[in-house]
């Protein structure tokens, strides 16, 4: 099969190239998946997760990418839920082979069913930045209706899906970027927006919930804007910022089926829209990682014409 691997983290892209690798076989509990689309996060080349396995020996040459949409072509012994032939889309693990590849081998329980109706495309760009937003806002930061949440970088991929899910579920929802993505941010369901390098962060006031993606000194000022009970969830790594009388938590998404059925349904039913930016070929895949301009929304590489 067609796959891109990484062999040198020095390297970095150069390293990076389009090979011929062997088809994966499904393991206890796996399915293997003949992937249509995947999706890249652009700084994956800096996961320790890309070069070594959990006893932190090198796994290279490695396969990269973790979201994927496609079709089950092989079960594994004693995995059940899923069936051959069946659309699905999901999350693999951090530490084995990805998505940017013809086929992969992925734990069942990773994996949700991808609706007829659904694009690959689609599918694929739902993965991430869904379950981030899900899990940042509902599972740890326990968002309820009428409480108030700033969401940094509001026009960007998790941060526009994050914006939705929190204004359909009852919250006044504040957004934060660049003076250049206020209207986008607006369309995304952001009810306020803060231009970070104009307007004073500090004059929203209090609120409930912070979402971050930025970090640094910008999560520093959030946490004090914090009410006391309130939390500040980040995907940015381990903090400093504590609100005083809240909380801080970090963390790093999970896959989870029931999240992603939920995800989908709420995109079926008009209430969810993707953030989609280039859509590329496999061949195409090392140019993505390291692109000549600023890319707007998530690139998609479309394995399966």
């Amino acid at each position: 099969m067609k796959a891109i691997v990484v062999t040198d983290q020095a390297a970095g892209t150069a390293g990076m190239k389009l090979v011929e690798r062997p088809e994966p076989q499904a393991a206890i509990n796996d399915v293997v998946v003949e992937v249509h689309a995947s999706s890249i996060t652009g700084d994956e080349l800096s996961w320790p997760s890309t070069w070594t396995n959990r006893v932190d020996r090198d796994r290279t040459p490695s396969i990269p990418g973790h979201e994927l949409a496609g079709v089950v072509t092989a079960l594994g012994y004693g995995t059940t839920g899923l069936s051959v032939g069946q659309r699905v889309f999901g999350l693999t693990d951090w530490y084995r082979d990805g998505t940017l590849a013809e086929y992969v081998a992925v734990e069942a329980r990773n994996l949700a069913p991808l609706p007829g109706d659904v694009d690959f495309t689609v599918g694929a760009a739902l993965v991430m930045p869904g379950l981030t937003a899900w899990q940042g806002l509902f599972e740890h930061g326990r968002l309820r209706a009428g409480q108030s949440v700033l969401v940094h970088g509001a026009a960007g991929i998790v941060g526009s899906m994050a914006s939705q899910l929190a204004r359909e579920a009852g919250a006044y929802v504040i957004g934060t970027g660049r003076a250049t993505s206020r209207q986008t941010a607006l369309d995304f369901g952001a009810q306020d927006f803060v231009d970070l390098d104009n307007d004073v962060l500090e004059d929203v006031g209090g609120v409930d919930l912070v979402f971050d993606v930025l970090g640094g000194d910008i999560a520093k000022r959030s946490a004090g804007m914090i009410r006391p009970g309130g939390t500040l969830v980040t995907v940015t790594g381990p903090t400093e910022a504590r609100p005083a009388g809240g909380l801080t938590i970090d963390f790093v998404v999970e896959p989870d089926r029931a999240q992603l059925s939920e995800i989908v349904r709420r995109f079926r039913e008009g209430r969810l829209r993707t953030n989609i930016g280039n859509i590329v070929t496999l061949e195409g895949a090392v140019d993505a990682f390291n692109p000549t301009k600023r890319t707007k929304g998530k690139t998609i590489i479309r394995v399966v014409p």
